[in-house]
């Protein structure tokens, strides 16, 4: 299968491809989705062949309008309106019960549940109406690989598995949608995203965090939960913003005779003279939001460098604001993997 890259003036074709049963990768303000048309069993299915993942994981429907909810949730509760109302078009994806057969299951991981999200990204949301469909949108990469936040990160993953790309530029955020499960009287955040903790409780009062680590075993509410994620080929190992050891981390791998990268603001790397196969500036300064946007672009140029690098050295942060997404995030990317130095 050839692969095309779309832009806005050609808009109309990877909507006809989406109605059509085909996968067409879309621009969102946090990273790029492959879509297909959420109500067509066959055209879910492909999703999950294409990105080789697991078929218990549950996907996010992308809606245009708050309406487009109809068909598939009733009784939208009054903390549910009020979410929406603040948040969407933007990145807070909820999960609700929904009627019964509303949806394939596999689009829910055979759950009764399924998760919704209005992305704030203009030629998504002109994708949704042309296409006259919801469209099912996880992450746009290889099952279990960091996230795609360039139209080029899908080509690389996907070329030859889907029908287009449509090409949007970089995404604004980087990280993907918070999301929150409503079928609890007391919403629980799944996944930390750019909506914080602080954000969600200031329009619903109380909201509990829920970050425990599903096993390859057991069946996730949500996508992005799993214990491993968003890794990349090479190791990642993360430095610990309180003991700063980085200093100990490039001797020893210097020691070792392992080839490294460094994943960090800028610094933090001007402050090393370390023989490095590659380094990658998350931030000019010590800005956890810019480095939420470059972390997952980060990861794919250090694992693409002609010299294959083994170790990643990662700055961490603060689990708190916006570093409570970022670190979700990396600590899936390093298998929760701390640097500790053994000899």
């Amino acid at each position: 299968m050839e692969t095309i890259i779309y832009t806005e003036d050609s808009l109309a074709v990877p909507a006809r491809l989406i109605r059509q049963g085909e996968l067409i990768a879309f621009p969102t303000e946090t990273v790029y989705g492959l879509g297909a048309d959420a109500t067509n069993e066959a055209a879910v299915n492909k999703v999950y062949q294409a990105k080789g993942r697991p078929s218990d994981n549950p996907l996010i429907v992308h809606i245009k309008e708050i309406t487009d909810l109809d068909p598939f949730v009733d009784n939208l509760s009054e903390k549910a309106q009020s979410l929406m109302a603040k948040f969407w078009p933007g990145p807070l994806t909820l999960i609700f019960e929904i009627k019964k057969n509303s949806l394939p299951s596999v689009a829910t991981g055979g759950l009764s549940t399924a998760a919704f999200r209005m992305p704030n990204n203009k030629m998504a949301l002109a994708l949704i109406e042309q296409a006259g469909v919801p469209i099912v949108g996880p992450s746009a990469n290889t099952s279990g690989k960091p996230s795609p936040t360039t139209a080029q990160h899908v080509y690389h993953d996907l070329a030859g598995k889907i029908a287009g790309i449509l090409d949007d530029g970089p995404t604004d955020i980087g990280l993907e949608s918070t999301v929150v499960d409503m079928t609890t009287e007391i919403p629980v955040i799944l996944r930390p995203g750019a909506v914080t903790v602080e954000a969600l409780a200031s329009v619903v009062g109380e909201v509990n965090l829920d970050q425990h680590l599903i096993s390859e075993n057991e069946a996730p509410k949500a996508p992005g939960m799993k214990y491993q994620h968003y890794s990349p080929n090479a190791r990642v190992l993360l430095i610990d913003w309180q003991k700063n050891n980085w200093q100990d981390a490039l001797d020893w791998s210097a020691k070792k005779g392992i080839s490294c990268g460094i994943l960090a603001s800028r610094e933090i790397i001007q402050s090393f003279k370390a023989d490095v196969v590659g380094n990658y500036e998350l931030s000019i300064t010590q800005d956890v939001q810019t480095a939420s946007q470059r972390l997952f672009a980060g990861l794919r140029e250090l694992d693409g460098q002609k010299q294959p690098i083994a170790v990643i050295f990662a700055q961490t942060y603060p689990e708190e604001g916006a570093g409570l997404a970022y670190m979700n995030r990396l600590k899936k990317a390093a298998n929760q993997e701390y640097f500790q130095r053994d000899d």
